[in-house]
């Protein structure tokens, strides 16, 4: 395995580490706590929200044409993803349990909490609802695929791949044939269960 690859993993780590801790800081300014799912703002910063709210009514008045015509399409995408999401799930509990890999914790990318916000009125709440489900699915059903490609073809490829899962960097060079199936091996090791 290169180590100039795993180097630099190793910084994005790093920087996605800090980027948490960035999130962190950032709830303490906004003055807000988690408690589970639960966002809890103080009451001073819930009544500022309520005053800073646009009602449906006026909201509707100021939006564009545009936006209430590619309504149905937006919406309409609802149905493929949730078969999605549903298919990908079921394709991992089968699958994974079969070749003993890791199942994804669809919870973990599933984020839906600014809903939450008092400033959003019941439109933009369920929008924001919408967007978190659906980010939530690729999410999602990108690692379960990242893994079973893990599994079945942990390769790099030849070209350049612009936004790589998470995976990938620990992949065997494309065309390093004396190296391949000892890498595969260690990489579907990687992915067991524990036991």
């Amino acid at each position: 395995m290169n180590s100039r690859i795993n180097e630099l993993a190793d910084k994005i780590a790093a920087l996605e580490k800090q980027l948490l801790d960035a999130l962190d800081e950032q709830q303490e300014k906004f003055s807000y706590k988690l408690e589970g799912h639960k966002v809890r703002f103080e009451k001073e910063i819930q009544d500022a929200h309520r005053k800073l709210k646009v009602a449906v009514l006026p909201w509707l008045r100021s939006s564009r044409v545009r936006n209430a015509l590619s309504a149905p399409f937006i919406y309409g995408m609802i149905i493929p993803i949730a078969f999605f999401d549903l298919t990908i799930t079921l394709y991992q509990h089968i699958c994974f349990r079969f070749y003993g890999i890791r199942r994804v914790k669809r919870g973990d990318y599933m984020v839906i909490d600014r809903h939450q916000l008092g400033y959003l009125n019941g439109i933009e709440k369920l929008n924001c609802i919408y967007c978190g489900y659906g980010n939530g699915v690729v999410a999602y059903s990108r690692e379960v695929i990242a893994r079973t490609e893990q599994y079945w073809c942990p390769i790099k490829h030849a070209r350049k791949v612009l936004g790589s899962h998470r995976h990938y960097h620990k992949f065997a060079d494309f065309g390093d044939a004396e190296h391949y199936q000892e890498q595969r091996i260690r990489l579907r090791n990687e992915l067991k269960e524990k036991k």
